[in-house]
């Protein structure tokens, strides 16, 4: 959720600190972590009072606090033990009811794959008997009858012990799924009951109040962060001390940063420099574009997003030949890419509207930000459709369906020139590659996303207006993450809370609470570790809170391309706006005949293997999908005199080993073009010289061998005089 009062936060906080320091701040290296530094005298006193900042917090919180009976806190506690219970039961029921199908399973396998196979083999054996020629040939298929029938009897004697175990089960569990059924109609009781029981705490007026939410804030941000390491933090000079109490004063700002989270693993003086380096290179920004304030704001949780995500420094992932590349991202370089790239909207307009925990999700990949924007011009260039689709659930990363064939056979041809996003689309990947680069692709243009593994298989998922979705793996409740909310049903469920906007800050408090009173942290009710009182009640508020939304899980996509190429899945196209002008072939005096890629005579419109499509910087192209193999597609041109033409054409190649194969006027014999490798740029093909006859000619373009994905601007035949 966006706190709104965050608007113009950064540059108030930053200017109040430039005057007291008088200087403007260089690029600084990360900061030691508080474990390394040693406190001086100044900064034991320091220390002294950061920690007596957190007893008077607490001293004026604790009274403050609400007041739960202790019979309604040993009710709810009860409430919890006969849930857990009540799951304990449920998966007892379970695995009875999945015996029943184990055995089921066995019998099935030995009527059919067992002693079915062994008759099929049997039957085969006795047909090359009957063919044999030879005695070789009949002592071969007289072992292979032997061995057949020695397999059905073995077959036949399982099958009559496996029978024998299934009466056994189904005796043993005769009423199994009755007592399922049962089961979870207590689970589903017994989950009502404990919500219920949170609800007759009698708090929930107390957490709907903001009246502590700064206090609360910043007894969070002093404790996580530790006395001993924000000491160290500001010890190191006048301004870093100047900037740590404008910090802790600014109560909106510390609310955002305990909503988001915290910053990564704990670094919160990390996190202080590196929101001190993003401001100040903020306020010097030359940049002369009027910003709205929707648009600063957006700005502001960008800023705020980088510093608690780059706490921990993020090893950058360079292109193996560029080894004098930076090892880590530089997170204030990460923040002006991304605020340029926002201001001069290249990302995706839902951008402006993201919290600061969304945008976490954003800024926090290993790529070099020149990756990102090469990402975004390839996208533009080679596939616009994937990016104007209005299917939220595969823009952009459409281009993993599209783009991304399933197959490792070819990642031993990876250049080291190539960074890694731009070698997988190059020669394609097995469920990480590809999972990669589907989060790559999001992030480059501000989708959040994160990897969503599952056994033995890497999916991800990532946001929509109607939340999250699962791509290229199974459906919520099958994987993890690599968040602090570590079942992915449990990461599920803080973006549906989240989606609510004010009403989650009642989870929120809960845990702030819970931070006051010691508790160890639960962000989940999928977990091995019980949650405190508080952090419990806050799970619970949480569900309540997604009941009352009436949240919606989305559907996973791409399930049926998790390991293969081709989707059964209906794609939306979209429609590009196409006029007759659009499609006109133009001659010029001097003979020069410059064809629209989208002025085919055949065929007229979209086939879904050969696509028109709005281009992204104006006017219209022609894709030609990998799947389109061995499909044609023709042009009739007018020709003002016979004779030899250079053939070129503007084209966008996201991968390698591409050609054409064009027969002019029905040729026996196609002339083969060599498409450049444009790593995903457009470019123009070297000439070829094609004869064409005085008026109306046909040339007949198709594609064979390794086909992956073209796109096509235009063609021009210029005469060879």
């Amino acid at each position: 959720m966006k706190m709104k009062t965050t608007t113009h936060l950064l540059a108030a906080i930053i200017i109040a600190t430039t005057c007291v320091s008088g200087v403007a701040m260089a690029k600084k290296k990360p900061v030691a972590q508080p474990a390394s530094v040693s406190l001086t005298k100044d900064g034991e006193e320091l220390a002294a009072t950061y920690a007596k900042e957190l007893e008077k917090l607490k001293a004026e919180l604790t009274p403050a606090l609400p007041k739960i009976d202790q019979q309604k806190v040993t009710a709810y506690t009860k409430a919890l033990s006969a849930e857990a219970q009540a799951k304990t039961n449920l998966e007892a029921a379970q695995k009875n009811v999945q015996a029943i199908g184990t055995a089921q399973g066995l019998v099935g396998h030995a009527k059919g794959k067992w002693i079915g196979g062994a008759d099929k083999a049997i039957a085969n054996a006795k047909a090359a008997l009957a063919k044999a020629k030879s005695q070789a040939e009949r002592d071969a298929a007289q072992k292979q009858l032997t061995d057949a029938e020695k397999n059905r009897e073995d077959g036949v004697a399982a099958l009559k012990e496996r029978q024998a175990n299934l009466e056994k089960v189904i005796a043993a569990n005769a009423n199994a799924e009755q007592t399922l059924k049962a089961a979870q109609t207590a689970l589903a009781d017994a989950k009502a009951a404990s919500l219920q029981s949170v609800k007759n705490l009698g708090i929930m007026n107390h957490l709907s109040s903001d009246k502590l939410d700064g206090k609360l804030a910043k007894y969070t941000f002093i404790s996580k962060a530790t006395p001993q390491a924000l000491a160290a933090y500001a010890q190191q000079g006048p301004e870093q001390k100047k900037r740590l109490e404008d910090l802790l004063s600014a109560d909106p700002l510390l609310i955002e940063i305990a909503v988001a989270d915290g910053p990564s693993n704990g670094n919160y003086t990390q996190a202080i420099q590196i929101f001190y380096d993003i401001s100040e290179a903020e306020l010097k920004n030359t940049s002369k574009a009027q910003i709205s304030p929707k648009q600063q704001a957006a700005i502001e949780r960008l800023a705020i997003a980088i510093s608690l995500e780059h706490a921990t420094p993020i090893a950058q992932r360079n292109a193996v030949a560029k080894t004098d590349a930076p090892t880590h991202v530089d997170p204030v370089n990460r923040f002006m890419h991304f605020r340029d790239a926002f201001l001069n909207g290249e990302l995706d307009p839902a951008f402006k509207d993201l919290t600061v925990w969304d945008m976490r999700m954003v800024v926090d990949g290993e790529e070099p930000d020149e990756i990102l924007a090469w990402g975004r011009e390839m996208l533009r260039n080679y596939r616009p459709d994937h990016i104007s689709t209005p299917d939220y659930r595969w823009r952009y990363v459409a281009a993993v369906r599209s783009d991304v064939p399933y197959g490792s056979q070819d990642n031993q041809y990876d250049e080291d020139q190539l960074q890694f996003f731009q070698n997988i689309l190059k020669n394609g990947g097995i469920c990480g590659r590809r999972a990669f680069f589907g989060r790559f692709i999001l992030r480059a243009f501000g989708i959040p996303t994160i990897a969503r593994p599952q056994r033995a298989h890497a999916a991800l998922a990532h946001w929509t207006p109607d939340g999250w979705v699962i791509c290229l793996g199974a459906g919520w409740g099958i994987g993890w993450t690599k968040t602090i909310y570590q079942q992915d049903t449990d990461f599920l469920a803080t973006t549906q809370a989240r989606a609510t906007g004010e009403n989650f800050l009642s989870v929120k408090r809960a845990q702030w609470i819970g931070n006051l009173n010691g508790e160890q942290p639960v962000y989940g009710l999928v977990t091995k570790t019980p949650p405190g009182l508080w952090y419990g009640i806050s799970l619970y508020i949480q569900k309540s809170v997604i009941e009352s939304a009436d949240a919606k899980t989305l559907e996973a996509v791409g399930q049926d391309i998790a390991e293969a190429t081709e989707t059964k899945e209906k794609i939306i196209e979209t429609q590009a706006n196409i006029a007759d002008k659009d499609r006109e072939v133009r001659v010029n005096n001097d003979g020069t005949i410059h064809i629209p890629a989208i002025a085919t005579s055949n065929p007229t419109k979209s086939t879904g293997k050969i696509i028109f499509m709005n281009s992204h910087d104006g006017g219209q192209q022609l894709h030609y999908g990998p799947s389109a193999k061995h499909q044609n597609f023709e042009y009739i041109v007018d020709a003002k005199s016979a004779g030899k033409y250079k053939l070129t054409a503007t084209i966008v190649t996201p991968s390698w080993r591409q050609n054409f194969l064009l027969k002019v006027n029905g040729a026996s014999e196609p002339i083969k073009i060599e498409l450049p490798f444009t790593v995903g740029k457009w470019e123009t093909t070297q000439p070829v010289t094609i004869e064409l006859k005085q008026g109306q000619n046909t040339l007949t373009f198709t594609r064979e061998g390794n086909t992956k994905g073209i796109s096509i601007k235009d063609f021009t035949l210029t005469p060879i005089k």
